[in-house]
């Protein structure tokens, strides 16, 4: 878990780990020097709990280096991932150990997330494909996972070093796991996620897109993926409403494409 000035909301993150059905993990959290109390109840809650681990970043590092440092010390068999302003179901990493122990081909999987408001009522929900042959066409679309609540093999992740770019860092990493092994997804449904106007994800959605966009484009180029018409067509309409509609317009028409109704 990775965080920074979450205050309000790591707690509940926290907790919602701490009471997972699945008993045996080590659970690391990196701050990332936070400037509000996060580090203050990352610290009390490790007080109370020996599975916690705990990291602190002299300065602001990012995302990238803040997981890549979690990720240097995990000692478990597989990485489970928790942002620190979501709520993972009790049930979640039982329910993801079962599914990677039973698709051993399996590199990445992840499933359903409740899409919330700032006080975890829900809003809607996002699901996503089951089988690895979807999910590798639809990377050059949408994200065939919910990125917080995915689970990936260490020995691999580890092997390909992590995360490598500061935007769109979870597109980046699936295209280089897909060459190790499968995608697959649960039908279950696994965190309440929080959709915070605040988030990254929000204010630098521009910069993320065009990343994104560049990342499909060496897949195509360098990794072996191949554009269909449809593809094409959606990459180009993508590229132009980057110029031409503001961020809000853009993330509520996502939203009714990707999401659907409680």
């Amino acid at each position: 878990m990775p965080a920074y000035n979450a205050e309000k909301y790591i707690a509940e993150a926290i907790e919602s780990i701490l009471a997972q059905t699945f008993k045996d993990f080590e659970f690391i959290i990196v701050d990332d020097a936070s400037t509000d109390d996060t580090w203050k109840i990352i610290q009390d809650y490790a007080k109370k709990d020996k599975r916690i681990v705990t990291l602190q970043n002299n300065s602001n590092q990012k995302i990238c280096k803040t997981l890549n440092r979690g990720i240097d010390i995990v000692k478990g068999k597989y990485i489970v991932r928790m942002d620190a302003d979501d709520w993972s179901f009790p049930d979640r990493i039982q329910k993801q150990y079962e599914y990677m122990e039973a698709h051993r081909d399996v590199v990445i999987s992840g499933g359903t997330m409740i899409v919330c408001d700032e006080k975890l009522v829900p809003i809607s929900k996002r699901t996503y494909s089951q089988n690895d042959n979807d999910l590798k066409k639809l990377i050059l679309r949408f994200s065939p996972f919910s990125h917080p609540s995915v689970i990936i093999e260490t020995e691999i992740i580890k092997k390909i070093g992590g995360y490598n770019m500061l935007y769109a860092e979870d597109i980046e990493l699936y295209l280089k796991l897909g060459e190790y092994g499968k995608f697959g997804n649960t039908s279950d449904t696994l965190i309440k996620y929080r959709d915070i106007p605040s988030s990254m994800t929000n204010t630098k959605l521009k910069i993320t897109e065009l990343h994104t966009l560049q990342l499909r484009l060496r897949a195509v180029k360098k990794l072996g993926y191949s554009f269909t018409f449809f593809d094409l067509i959606y990459n180009i309409l993508q590229l132009v409403s980057i110029y031409i509609f503001p961020t809000q317009m853009k993330i509520f028409i996502f939203n009714i494409l990707r999401n659907k109704s409680i």
